[in-house]
């Protein structure tokens, strides 16, 4: 057996990461993406109902993330980790044969083994002992899930170029994709521990700390997310196909910061943090204010860099701040807040544009910005998880309790 903090260990657990990554991604982005022309132009659903499940799929997401993943120990965890990369790979079929009815727990089957997957992934990560070594695997974590937003809307495209627009084939191609995730998730590993404990993480310090992180950036990106194209096309009326472009700049950007992250991880990750949020407040301010596509842009550009620092600072807080009992507990609650900003933010979003326009509704994205980062700061900008570095690694973890919790 590899020892997993060996050199050759490292690389294996890197390489099967990268691998399992990129596949849960890719095919999670697809689904997302895919389900709702699914339901519309194949089997006919009202825009209600496509918007009905493809808030279900996120539901079900939340609930395993939540209520789900914190419960189970790692042995049940690893045997329920592996059978949602079975269960994924057999409903990427189902959605090929789906009907109006079949599609329905389908959605609901997919939601909940992505839940089940994402945060063990994370925890998978963060498991090796070295410091340095376990963060640049964070980031190299993240550098899968940029590569995946790039590989897997490609890969899309070129189907449905060759298929004539056939969404439900889209599925069954991506199924190799989906297999190669199974194959690597035998490998994933697990905490080796022997208790577990849901409740302190729940009270968890860095869990608190990589919240308000997420939210100075994951409040924009999730009505970015859903609005960024319809803004372009209201705003500088272009095509379509033109107005999606910025999102490619934007995960370039992104890509490069998760990648210099990997190469060059933080030892003090306080500066990093405050030029990201900088940067996001900057960007939103200049909304109102763009003259022209060009500008929106490099608007984008700009914040491909937060985006591309701001979850992996994130995730890193939780490993430096969390024990190895506590962080697949950590790490499901800090993704169940992800997908709930995510389920909450575009339907407030839209709501304020269809009152302001979106212009102003993005500029007005600064408030949530300031808000979240004025509280990090002042609360923790002094915890020692943000300059924590070899020097005080092992009173860090000698003295856990003082340093997590208040």
């Amino acid at each position: 057996m590899i020892n997993k903090n060996s050199r050759n260990g490292i690389l294996f657990t890197a390489v099967i990461i990268m691998v399992m990554t990129i596949a849960m991604r890719s095919t999670n982005n697809m689904v997302i993406t895919t389900l709702p022309l699914l339901s519309k132009i194949d089997l006919g659903f009202s825009k209600f109902f496509v918007g009905i499940i493809s808030a279900l799929l996120y539901l079900f997401t939340f609930s395993a993330t939540f209520y789900i993943n914190p419960r189970l120990s790692a042995s049940p965890r690893r045997f329920l980790f592996i059978i949602s990369n079975i269960v994924i790979t057999v409903l990427l079929v189902l959605y090929f044969l789906a009907n109006y009815i079949i599609i329905w727990p389908v959605s609901a089957l997919a939601g909940f083994s992505y839940g089940m997957l994402m945060p063990n992934l994370i925890t998978s990560a963060s498991l090796i002992n070295d410091q340095k070594t376990r963060e640049r695997l964070i980031s190299l974590y993240s550098v899968g899930l940029s590569l995946s937003l790039i590989i897997g809307p490609v890969f899309e495209d070129y189907i449905l170029s060759i298929t004539s627009n056939n969404y439900r084939l889209v599925f069954l191609y991506f199924v190799p994709i989906a297999v190669a995730g199974l194959i690597a998730s035998i490998w994933i590993k697990f905490p080796e521990t022997k208790h577990e404990n849901r409740k302190r993480a729940f009270k968890n310090r860095s869990l608190k700390i990589s919240i308000l992180t997420i939210t100075t950036y994951n409040v924009p990106f999730a009505a970015l997310s859903i609005f960024l194209t319809l803004f372009a096309i209201s705003r500088f009326h272009i095509s379509g196909a033109l107005a999606y472009s910025p999102y490619i700049y934007f995960f370039a950007v992104s890509f490069i910061t998760r990648s210099f992250m990997t190469v060059r991880p933080f030892n003090s990750i306080k500066s990093p943090l405050l030029i990201s949020i900088i940067i996001t407040a900057a960007a939103l301010a200049a909304f109102p204010f763009l003259p022209n596509f060009l500008s929106f842009i490099l608007v984008m550009m700009l914040l491909g860099i937060p985006h591309g620092s701001v979850f992996p600072l994130s995730t890193i807080i939780i490993s430096r701040g969390s024990s190895l009992e506590e962080r697949s507990a950590v790490n499901s609650y800090f993704m169940a807040y992800n997908n709930i900003l995510f389920m909450i933010i575009p339907l407030v979003f839209g709501y304020i544009v269809g009152i302001i326009g979106y212009s102003v509704s993005f500029f007005l994205l600064i408030i949530p910005v300031i808000v979240s980062s004025v509280a990090l700061y002042w609360k923790y900008s002094n915890d020692e998880i943000f300059s924590y570095s070899s020097s005080n690694k092992g009173r860090v973890r000698k003295n856990a309790s003082k340093i997590i919790y208040k």
